[in-house]
């Protein structure tokens, strides 16, 4: 297949384009900066928000994977939250616009979206089915609901285009765990490392997960399933609280001691990280209801067994640079 993914050089575009490429597809990545990427993978310059030559691209495709918009690793501040909407509304908006103008429109669209659009709960888990929208949670803060409202747009400009010879999928991403440098596991490993992992004000708070292996076959898998559209969560059936998560990483990395964090030592670390304490703090509780109804079976499905695996990848990779060094 002819796979067009737009916002494909970050990490989670990373895992993903390099594990369709093994597979055998064509490849094609649209971002707004130039970057050398795989062998094979070709590179098309948009600035995610206007029709341009790379619509080219999408006519004829057979599928797009649109994973474009600003990282949330960042501060929570207003400028920031406004590029955040911005980014998701407008790309969608227009790889809508250009699957509508092509004579020849993929037959699938699989759009990016988030596990952070469910209510904060520690609570039974959502699903697809009986999840809670949030927005409306008592108790929490205000600029969670500005979160939900982003991952709503995102959604809405997706469906919102009227395209009658393109299923749709919304992907409702947990967060995506991989051995790469830079992403959620490598702060993970960072804080267990410096005694620094754990429980944050009280732990209990649920973290969802998919390891990104996991990621890039249920993506493989919507790809080729007619029958399945809307939204779908990509989360492991394994989320867990916070405290439980950090102590069996701990576990899997070699037993190491690790400090509580009150809230307000938690926005200390986010800000050093320069992040923010929703992502240490909204309890996000999801499974994947639609994926395991459908057929989809986890090579990781528990955390247990993602952590030890993801570790062994970490120090393989960190060997074999050794190697390299030394050489």
């Amino acid at each position: 297949m002819k796979i067009v993914i737009p916002g494909g050089t970050g990490q989670v575009g990373g895992v993903l384009r390099r594990a369709l490429l093994e597979a055998g597809h064509e490849v094609v990545v649209l971002s707004r900066h130039p970057v050398p990427l795989e062998a094979g993978v070709r590179h098309v310059g948009w600035d995610g928000r206007t029709l341009g030559a790379w619509a080219e691209e999408v006519d004829g495709a057979d599928a797009v994977v649109n994973l474009a918009g600003r990282t949330v690793s960042c501060r929570y501040t207003d400028e920031h939250l406004r590029q955040m909407m911005d980014s998701r509304v407008e790309s969608t908006r227009v790889v809508g616009r250009a699957i509508r103008a092509a004579a020849q429109p993929p037959r699938v669209w699989l759009q990016m979206s988030t596990a952070t659009i469910y209510a904060d709960t520690r609570g039974p888990a959502h699903d697809e089915a009986t999840g809670v929208i949030g927005g409306e949670e008592p108790d929490v803060p205000l600029y969670w609901e500005y979160s939900v409202r982003i991952a709503r747009r995102w959604e809405a400009a997706q469906a919102e285009a009227a395209l009658p010879a393109t299923r749709r999928v919304a992907l409702r991403t947990a967060m995506v765990m991989t051995p790469d440098r830079g992403g959620v596991l490598d702060h993970l490993l960072w804080m267990a490392r410096l005694g620094l992992g754990g429980p944050v004000a009280g732990g209990g708070q649920y973290v969802s997960w998919i390891h990104g292996d996991d990621f890039c076959r249920a993506v493989a898998f919507l790809l080729d399933r007619d029958d399945v559209e809307g939204p779908v969560n990509l989360a492991a059936p394994d989320p867990l609280p916070q405290r439980e998560l950090m102590d069996r990483l701990r576990d899997a990395w070699g037993r190491r001691p690790a400090l509580p964090a009150t809230r307000w030592m938690a926005e200390v670390g986010a800000l050093a990280l320069r992040s923010d304490t929703e992502l240490l703090l909204k309890s996000r509780r999801v499974v994947p209801g639609r994926l395991l109804d459908a057929g989809f079976a986890f090579d990781h499905p528990t955390w247990d067994d993602a952590a030890a695996a993801l570790v062994r990848d970490v120090r393989d990779r960190r060997s074999l640079g050794r190697a390299r060094s030394a050489a």
